[in-house]
């Protein structure tokens, strides 16, 4: 019985930490020794970081990495890596998202991405030149097939292989992590082969990749999985002999050809037969996936936590007003990177209520996070006492409304300029579509925890985190939402309930549904041009907003310059 024994190091690379990078890799390689692994594969653009964007124009960039390259060469003795990287051709002048080949010490072929990908703001195209050819490598007798994300859904001719690689920075979007699954375990059962995604974890700008990784066996079972948010190592051994069997008696295998892949031999060494015994895992459980709910709770936190650690903040700071999203924020922030990093402000003005100073203290108290109350009416009252000569012949409107926003968010850029804090500005999605946000007040800040999350998903995504320890109180989740600018206010003076709202939003905008199908599907003709209208008309808003975390495939992104009207 022929056993090749496979590994995948997921790591969480840095996008320029070319270094620190290295250094997890040659860790992984390390601990891929000690259990006697054959084949170890990394992430796309392990060494780099994905995405480099213009950073792959930089020469000393390109060339720190391939002397990357050369410290993880020299790290390979008795095995054989696939690891991510850019890759350069000096001749035509031409970048690759590549993976580099490595056996023994030397670099044994280098594989160009063929379909190259598009998603949120990333287009490879703009950077990287298209791969034009494939390769099968024989490693210790095993043909093993290299790809790069989408070149497995597309380029499957890897008859000869029986192991495919794919190493991948696929993003975590709400309800794709099956479909992906799905999709590598039939590319599996397919070819009758065992294939290794790699896939890489960490958050990037906002973009969040879950990792996830998995090894599938010829039959299309996933036979080992990596922790899904978090870095992981897994190893498997594969029946190379029952792969063989397989394809010799199987009726529905579909011979085509290798098309244009070439043959490479880089090891005729035999498989090392005397490996250490793979224990089980401890946590197997926690492998086996989250709730929907649980994996968009996770993908928030790791996007919070790679944001502030990696861009080099120690703390962050909120306004904390009693509500919940400044709770949910908060409570996620927490998660992220400690009770000790996290500071809350509490601005009250003559209209906030009681009720939300003690629920913004109660708040602040079952997380244990220092809580700063900073009052506004004294500057809330200088402002318009320095304004009252212009506005003295108008009624009070949404701009002294504002002004309040305003001073707010003033304050807490002054606490982030005086000690470094990141403010986050905790804004939700319902309300960043239709502009019901105050530009400079409330949209202030560094980065958007929840820009992504409409208002529904927020009171689900607290409920899920009260599930594991309850910290938001019931009179937050249960109180109607107000921004609390004036005498009684109530987001439903303006805006359609969001058990309305949110549904009239997911339709328009993520499931591109027009005008006149939303009203067929029972909304209100009026309710549902008004919210359109708004969308429609706070684009500006919105393009100054802070950058968040990313949840979903379709972008909120309208022309500022927009003439176009659908009724």
């Amino acid at each position: 019985m022929q056993f090749f024994r496979v590994g995948i190091a997921q790591i969480d690379s840095t996008v320029g930490d070319l270094e620190g990078n290295t250094i997890k890799i040659l860790n992984g390689i390390d601990r891929a020794r000690r259990f006697g692994v054959d084949l170890l594969t990394f992430p796309e653009l392990a060494i780099s970081g994905y995405l480099p964007e213009d950073l792959v124009y930089r020469s000393e960039f390109i060339d720190k990495e391939l002397r990357s390259l050369d410290d993880i060469i020299n790290h390979s003795d008795n095995i054989t890596l696939v690891v991510g990287l850019v890759d350069i051709d000096k001749k035509n002048d031409s970048l690759y998202n590549a993976a580099a080949i490595v056996h023994n010490k030397k670099l044994a072929g280098m594989y160009h991405k063929r379909r190259l990908s598009l998603f949120g703001k990333y287009d490879e195209s703009y950077y990287f030149k298209k791969g034009e050819q494939g390769s099968i490598y024989q490693i210790s007798g095993v043909p093993v097939g290299i790809s790069i994300g989408n070149d497995l859904l597309s380029y499957i001719s890897y008859n000869r292989a029986k192991v495919i690689v794919n190493i991948s920075s696929f993003p975590y979007y709400i309800g794709e992590t099956a479909t992906r699954e799905n999709i590598l375990m039939a590319r599996a059962k397919d070819s009758i082969s065992v294939i290794l995604n790699s896939n890489m974890v960490g958050g990037q700008d906002g973009i969040i990749f879950d990792g996830y990784s998995k090894i599938i066996d010829e039959d299309g079972r996933i036979i080992a999985k990596g922790r899904q948010f978090d870095e992981d190592f897994i190893v498997a051994d594969i029946d190379i002999d029952k792969i063989s069997k397989k394809r010799m008696y199987s009726l529905e295998k579909r011979i085509t050809g290798d098309g244009d892949l070439t043959f490479k031999m880089i090891s005729d060494a035999p498989i090392i037969l005397d490996k250490p015994k793979i224990q089980s895992r401890d946590d197997e459980r926690e492998i086996e996936g989250l709730s929907s709910i649980g994996e968009i709770y996770n993908a928030l936190v790791l996007g919070t936590k790679d944001y502030v650690i990696k861009n080099g903040f120690k703390k962050v700071v909120l306004g904390l007003s009693g509500g919940i999203d400044s709770s949910l924020v908060a409570t996620i922030a927490v998660d992220a990177i400690g009770n000790d990093n996290v500071i809350g402000v509490m601005m009250p003005s003559v209209y906030t209520s009681l009720q939300s100073l003690n629920d913004a203290k109660t708040i602040a108290n079952n997380l244990a996070i220092e809580l700063l109350e900073i009052p506004i009416d004294k500057i809330y009252k200088e402002y318009l006492d320095q304004m009252e000569p212009y506005f003295k012949d108008y009624e009070k409107d949404k701009t002294e409304e504002n002004i309040q926003s305003r001073i707010r968010g003033n304050l807490l850029m002054a606490l982030s300029n005086k000690f470094g804090w990141l403010v986050l500005s905790t804004g939700n999605k319902s309300e960043a579509a239709v502009g019901y946000t105050t530009l400079y007040g409330d949209m202030a800040g560094g980065f958007s925890v929840i820009s992504d999350v409409y208002k529904s998903m927020v009171y689900k995504l607290a409920d899920y985190r009260n599930s594991i320890k309850k910290v938001i109180p019931d009179s937050i989740r249960e109180k109607e939402p107000s921004a609390e600018l004036s005498d009684g206010q109530k987001d439903t003076d303006i805006l359609p309930p969001y058990d309305v709202l949110d549904p009239i939003l997911i339709a328009y905008l993520d499931e591109g549904k027009s005008v006149e199908d939303i009203i067929r599907m029972g909304f209100e003709r009026d309710t549902v041009r008004l919210v359109v209208d708004l969308i429609r008309k706070n684009e500006f808003k919105r393009r100054q907003a802070p950058i968040g975390i990313k949840i979903t495939r379709r972008a909120l992104r309208m022309p500022l310059t927009n003439r176009f009207k659908e009724f």
